[in-house]
């Protein structure tokens, strides 16, 4: 018999309707009675780490619901996390980072109507991810409408569907039917060595998003409050440098110590600041390149990074590296 902790942070999936709107309310241990399990295959314990809306969700709760996985690892074989689904993304890829050498299954869930409502999909979600948490690969990952999604390439993209959330630049890991688990790729160990938890994230990150007509006096009036900015350029990473120009705001942050990350506003296939002109006013070597990773997986990863390290060149190699997830 597999013992799977289920772990709950809030979240449409545990709502309820009131006068102000929905609010979560559903205490953790009513969810576990909508799930069809066989008490012979899995054994459901459950605790409550947080109980909010996720568009509340802050970086410090990140390392709340890190730790209690990593504060009752050993007594359990996988874990279940239901969450909201506005911020799950973002929770989801800051586990991967503060939850190295996982060699068990930690799966985040939510839903997009509460599990009482008459055509939910809670039911289905929540009874996915504990058959995945049962049965499913180690790591990081999001459950969500049949799929399984690696934990730093979920996103977000529907507001009202079941199938909000897609696997970007990746492929999916697998697809749940019933209590069967079929692999879309091979899933291999990543774990080397014992779990940590690595908490201390820097959160003085600002995300500027670059559209027409932007000033660069935004970055400049606001620089003293952060340490790393994330810029979600044009394209493949375009930087306007006519009229207003954001080139030169870059290489003042840069000269002054500010850790910048260039990333794109495009969801596939990533950024490259050679290809244009636009891209390469910027020197590649000063600032951090996003490859392909989303916007949702990045910030959490430079938060993580910098909480390590305010050196650039350090910081660089741990958000660009692949070794990481």
């Amino acid at each position: 018999m597999k013992k799977i902790l289920l772990l709950s942070t809030g979240g449409t999936i545990g709502c309820i309707q009131t006068d102000e709107g929905l609010i979560p309310g559903i205490p953790i241990e009513e969810l576990v009675r909508y799930l069809p399990l066989n008490e012979n295959e899995v054994h459901i314990s459950t605790e409550t780490v947080l109980n909010i809306d996720s568009s509340n969700m802050q970086p410090e709760h990140w390392e709340e619901i890190a730790k209690a996985v990593y504060n009752n690892y050993h007594h359990f074989d996988g874990f279940v996390i239901t969450h909201g689904t506005d911020t799950l993304s973002y929770t989801s890829a800051a586990l991967s980072y503060l939850l190295p050498n996982l060699q068990k299954p930690v799966v985040l869930t939510g839903s997009i109507q509460p599990i009482d409502a008459k055509k939910t999909d809670g039911v289905k979600n929540l009874t996915d991810a504990v058959t995945y948490a049962t049965k499913g690969a180690a790591g990081v990952f999001v459950v969500f409408g049949g799929r399984v999604i690696e934990g730093t390439r979920a996103v977000k993209m529907r507001t009202e569907s079941y199938d909000a959330f897609e696997s970007i630049n990746y492929p999916y890991i697998a697809y749940i039917e019933g209590n069967h688990i079929q692999h879309n790729m091979e899933v291999t160990d990543k774990a080397d060595g014992e779990l940590r938890l690595e908490s201390g994230l820097c959160t003085d990150v600002h995300l500027f998003k670059l559209y027409p007509g932007v000033k660069p006096e935004i970055l400049d009036s606001i620089k003293d409050q952060f340490k790393g900015v994330i810029i979600e350029t044009f394209g493949s990473g375009g930087l306007p440098f006519l009229g207003r120009d954001l080139s030169k705001t870059v290489e003042n942050l840069i000269q002054e110590g500010k850790i910048v990350v260039i990333t794109t506003q495009c969801l596939e296939e990533g950024a490259d600041l050679s290809l244009y002109k636009v891209g390469r006013l910027i020197d590649q070597s000063k600032v951090i390149l996003s490859n392909d990773m989303n916007t949702e997986a990045l910030l959490p990863k430079l938060m993580w990074a910098m909480g390590k390290t305010l050196k650039l060149s350090e910081v660089k190699e741990i958000v660009e590296s692949s070794n990481t997830p």
